[in-house]
């Protein structure tokens, strides 16, 4: 595979408005091919989608789905740019399919790694590097692993970051930039609740072996 240049990832950058991440993948997944690379960006709607972001995005839809059984359920709120697009079977599908993820996804906590609070990522830090199993380990070496395990756990809490559950190959932020190239509009995940039956509630234990001996008068 051909090495992967910072200059190569910037000139396709500039000529697609992707963002660097995605310009990685895409020269890599096309061997450092420039135009290969910017088709596969395109294939993947993240140029067209790229180029929408900073577009205001304040119609849209909030979105509710119950889990079979009625012991899950989702609210997530989607925008996109017009009422016309929010009204579309293809931008309620997303939301359907955006809502089902987030069911299927207990661990997950923001919409992107970027939500997640500064606080929270020095805390991480600290609790890592003070692990055992680094004791020895050279203070740069350490650093290396710690944020190689920070970065990890930061995607597990990203609902963007998730493998899609219809399509293990792309990602949730993938499917929505799908979206964004077939309906021409900046759209965004913007916030979301799940909502699981009895959390937060003290159970109480019961014995039901106990319970039975007690009634039938067995000691």
């Amino acid at each position: 595979m051909a090495e992967i240049s910072a200059k190569l990832v910037k000139e396709l950058r500039e000529k697609t408005g992707a963002g660097m991440m995605d310009c990685k993948k895409a020269l890599k997944e096309s061997n450092g091919d420039l135009e290969k690379a910017t088709e596969w960006l395109r294939q993947k709607g993240i140029s067209s989608a790229a180029k929408k972001e900073g577009r205001v995005a304040a119609e849209g839809l909030v979105h509710s789905y119950i889990h079979t059984g009625g012991r899950v359920g989702v609210l997530v709120e989607i925008n996109c740019e017009t009422d016309f697009v929010a009204r579309r079977d293809e931008f309620k599908g997303l939301a359907q399919d955006v809502a089902m993820q987030i069911a299927a996804c207990p661990n997950v906590e923001y919409v992107k790694v970027s939500d997640i609070p500064q606080e929270w990522v020095e805390r991480e830090k600290q609790i890592e590097m003070g692990r055992e199993d680094l004791a020895n380990k050279p203070e740069n070496i350490r650093e290396k692993i710690v944020q190689g395990r920070i970065e990890k756990r930061l995607k597990e809490l990203s609902l963007v970051d998730q493998p899609f559950i219809k399509d293990q190959n792309i990602t949730v932020d993938e499917l929505v930039k799908k979206s964004v190239a077939q309906l021409g509009e900046n759209i965004q995940v913007r916030r979301f609740t799940r909502f699981v039956l009895g959390e937060g509630i003290e159970k109480e234990e019961v014995d039901f072996a106990a319970e039975v001996a007690a009634q039938a008068g067995v000691k």
